[in-house]
């Protein structure tokens, strides 16, 4: 019985529909008019999403194993660290740094447009750092790793990545005058649109979606984002807004003719766990062992991924740019 429980609390946990469990099981339908009870009828739409796409793909007999095998590994393992290391990295920021607000904001709507600009720009700059520096893309690989990407890619992470991600997206939402309440409704929209943009090629085929394209990041422009054509490489950071990439020059539309190939740049097995959960660790690891002299050693924890200390390496931008200066000298001898 204990071990059916235990189950139980592990589908509800996951689908997160404890709050529209207890309401069902009180009959306090009123609820669902309070804030709370607005965000517990949001919260599930995310891993239901997942759950839809899989289902989907198994009955127009899409569904590859392969496709899934490691991505889902992944999330299990994540959910049984997260059992074993739990941290309230969350409620602590909160609880540390909302006395420190420049300004304290109010449910009027023109706050709530205020703070998703803020949430924005906390998202970018941590997405920015996890493809800047090395040692923080060796956790984020593991979500670039798959080379099929569908809507369980989106809680495919380092398990350390989510703490260090929450503690700075809530630290600097925090200090930017973002109430408790108002930040954790625009996550629970952010992990709902976040599952939707990592849908499959299989499920929609097409990811522009019309007008938003022009002022929301679509599933075409995050396929971009996973994909490693060096057009595409280290673009699209933001997460439903693409305001700041626009601002930042990180902007880049999916191109007619440029294939949407994903995965990582380095020679990787996608289908061992180990490899896509610690492949980069360890080529960290030994470039910190051979790399001469101290100086150089700490420069290959934060300088970004693809620097030598010789001089011979290539990073993202890099091989951007000479793909850009190559197409461009191309198109002028046309």
């Amino acid at each position: 019985m204990d071990i059916l429980q235990r189950i139980l609390h592990e589908i509800v946990d996951f689908f997160r529909v404890g709050g529209v469990v207890e309401a069902v099981s009180t009959g306090n339908y009123r609820f669902f008019l309070t804030l709370d009870g607005f965000m517990w009828l949001l919260a599930p739409l995310a891993p239901f999403i997942i759950l839809g796409e899989l289902l989907w793909l198994l009955a127009m007999k899409r569904f590859t194993k392969t496709k899934y095998k490691v991505t889902l590994t992944i999330i299990a393992v994540n959910r049984a660290l997260g059992h074993i290391l739990s941290f309230g990295a969350m409620a602590f920021c909160i609880n540390v740094f909302e006395k420190y607000a420049i300004f304290q904001t109010s449910y009027k709507w023109y706050w709530f447009i205020y703070a998703y600009v803020v949430y924005e720009l906390g998202s970018f700059i941590h997405h920015y750092l996890s493809h800047k520096v090395r040692v923080l893309w060796c956790l984020h690989a593991v979500h670039h790793s798959s080379e099929d990407l569908n809507s369980s890619v989106t809680l495919t992470t380092f398990y350390l990545e989510n703490i260090y991600t929450e503690i700075l997206q809530t630290t600097f939402c925090m200090l930017m005058g973002l109430t408790p309440e108002m930040y954790f409704v625009i996550m629970v929209i952010d992990s709902i649109w976040g599952a939707f943009i990592h849908i499959s090629e299989d499920t929609i085929k097409d990811g522009k979606l019309g007008f938003l394209d022009k002022i929301m990041l679509t599933p075409s422009s995050h396929r971009v984002h996973h994909a490693k054509h060096p057009l595409y490489l280290d673009t699209n950071y933001c997460s439903v807004l693409k305001i700041w990439d626009v601002i930042f020059g990180t902007y880049q539309k999916e191109e007619k003719g440029v294939p949407l190939e994903y995965g990582i740049t380095r020679p990787i097995n996608a289908q061992s766990f180990m490899d896509v959960y610690f492949g980069d660790l360890v080529l960290l690891w030994e470039d910190i062992k051979t790399a001469p002299g101290l100086a150089n050693k700490f420069l290959y924890i934060f300088m970004p991924p693809g620097w030598q200390h010789d001089g011979n390496g290539m990073t993202a931008r890099d091989v951007r740019k000479e793909y850009l200066t190559l197409e461009q000298k191309q198109g002028a001898s046309a």
